[in-house]
């Protein structure tokens, strides 16, 4: 066969067509420190589809911390944002959220200067924070400060 027909052939050829679940997933890319970059979205499905996509052992503390989460707070509003799920009281804001860096998992309670105990990390004007490494989780002290955070006026975004 000719070279012009060969090339002729070639872009007259249909490439396979993608099935629609294919076309609708794509691969969750890692940002530094193996947080999953997730588009924004509020409700349960993006926070669901943020935990599915963390790496290794940081998995698991994202689903006790959504789980933790939403018993000790019935009927919490969820959403991501800016790569990391966040949890609120609808019409109060936004009091907790976690972000996933390279050896732990950052929880940040927006008002954590008024929780007592009040966790031990961060020196901003009202949040505090508490990074949970592999096998050191706290669940009796997180949830005791989910649920006073929740209680409190959030963070309002």
């Amino acid at each position: 066969m000719p070279r012009a027909a060969l090339k002729a052939k070639r872009k007259s050829a249909k490439p396979a067509q993608k099935t629609k679940a294919q076309k609708a997933k794509k691969p969750v890319v890692l940002l530094a420190g193996g947080n999953p970059q997730i588009a924004k979205g509020d409700g349960n499905a993006p926070v669901r589809t943020y935990i599915a996509a963390i790496p290794g052992w940081k998995r698991e503390i994202g689903k006790r911390l959504d789980a933790l989460i939403t018993r000790a707070v019935p009927g919490v509003r969820k959403a991501v944002k800016w790569n990391s799920p966040f949890y609120g009281v609808e019409g109060n804001g936004w009091f907790v959220s976690f972000h996933v860096f390279t050896r732990y998992v950052k929880v940040t309670f927006f008002k954590g200067t008024k929780l007592r105990p009040a966790p031990t990390g961060g020196m901003s004007k009202e949040a505090r924070w508490v990074d949970i490494y592999e096998n050191d989780f706290d669940e009796a002290q997180i949830t005791t400060w989910v649920k006073q955070a929740a209680k409190l006026p959030g963070w309002m975004a």
